[in-house]
């Protein structure tokens, strides 16, 4: 791998591609206040991100291009990125005005403005340059709009496609199931956009693409329908919930030459090991002091792969929550915003959907998980668990 940082060698692009990034950013590990971007800037890497930008407005501490970034180029707020036809964006930490677009529709739609400042970014980036490209794609993400050529492609061959009336707050749509398919379909066509661009500048080789979601499925609002496209499979929950629907998500990884074509792994890995993964690929040393592994060894087929002796999730939100995966034992605590605190006991082996509580035959099993969610929580009076955090 130290060819990669070579001046004399192709550049070497690590791409992470977000897929309905509703918590944009926050794949973009950070570590002491570092990002991915910064160490990779760091040892010489162009850098940018183009897309959704959720952590902080410019001129903040979250600023974008406070953590690594030489250029942004897309939303900066979340509320703003709820239209797919918004009447502005930002290059860099300058606002744009985009002509014909009103919100509900218009001339340009952010995903083809997004794959073109990527195709560009790809066109322009010196040859003697390594580079780091960040795409925090917002398709699919309600509200749900998409040009009439990729609606075409679906319209009338989905079966009822009842109408959206665009209550709480989204867009309506006469078509949201065959709207939503098509605002994957375009995503997709732009994945590939961006490696058949790969292949044209013979980067291909020399590049590690990355593909994947920050968390599960949307929840059927806005015209979105995750029942009806059965968007987390069999999987109990969906976005917001640590059960196994709202966490466990696809990887896909492609390196020609360096990953196996067809390849799969099910050992459990955690978006906290993405940024020590990508300093190996690149070459670099990993923070120390981080609970992230690399599983570079796995993406490349090598032996000695390091796995997790356990995975802990918390999240504040929808009501408070802890999850705690060891081998094929999950412990999930819900509600913890109440009094009471139950903690359930599932084992994914026999029971991957989660349908059966066996906290009552496994006392000791639960005793231990609750002990490494006690020890595992830091009390923070921005996010508390009011259950716990007394």
């Amino acid at each position: 791998m130290n060819p990669i940082l070579s001046a004399t060698a192709p550049p070497v692009t690590v791409e992470l591609l977000g897929l309905a990034r509703h918590r944009a950013g926050r794949a973009e590990v950070v570590v002491a206040g570092r990002t991915v971007a910064e160490l990779l800037r760091a040892k010489g890497y162009t850098t940018a991100a183009m897309g959704k930008w959720g952590l902080g407005m410019f001129g903040t501490p979250g600023d974008p291009l406070k953590h690594g970034f030489d250029t942004f180029y897309g939303y900066n707020c979340q509320r703003h990125a709820h239209s797919h036809y918004p009447t502005y964006l930002y290059r860099n930490d300058k606002r744009f005005d985009l002509k014909g677009n009103d919100g509900a529709k218009g001339d340009s739609f952010t995903q083809d403005l997004f794959e073109k400042e990527a195709l560009d970014f790809l066109d322009n980036t010196p040859k003697n340059r390594v580079f780091f490209l960040y795409l925090p794609f917002t398709v699919p993400h309600v509200a749900v709009q998409v040009p009439d050529d990729s609606l075409k492609e679906y319209e009338g061959k989905l079966g009822d496609d009842p109408a959206y009336d665009g209550k709480k707050g989204y867009r309506e749509h006469p078509a949201p199931h065959a709207a939503y398919a098509a605002m994957v379909t375009r995503m997709d066509r732009t994945v590939g956009r961006i490696v058949d661009k790969l292949k044209e500048l013979k980067l291909e080789k020399n590049t590690l693409v990355l593909f994947t979601s920050d968390n599960g499925p949307t929840h059927n609002v806005g015209g979105a329908d995750s029942t009806f496209f059965k968007s987390a499979g069999d999987l109990k929950g969906l976005k917001g919930s640590l059960y196994e629907g709202g966490i466990r998500v696809p990887l896909i990884a492609y390196w020609p030459g360096k990953i196996k074509a067809g390849a799969t792994c099910d050992t459990p890995f955690a978006f906290w090991d993405v940024l020590p993964t990508l300093c190996d690929a690149a070459a670099i040393e990993t923070p120390k002091g981080i609970d992230g592994i690399s599983f570079f060894r796995t993406l490349t087929g090598k032996e000695g792969q390091k796995t997790h002796d356990f995975l802990y999730w918390e999240f504040p939100g929808y009501g408070g929550q802890q999850a705690v995966r060891e081998g094929d034992w999950k412990a999930v605590r819900q509600k913890l915003g109440q009094k009471k605190i139950v903690t359930e006991l599932y084992d994914l082996k026999t029971d991957p959907n989660e349908t059966t509580d066996v906290a009552a035959k496994h006392p000791d099993v639960v005793k231990k998980f609750e002990k490494r969610m006690e020890e595992q929580h830091t009390p923070n009076k921005e996010f508390p668990l009011q259950a716990i955090d007394k």
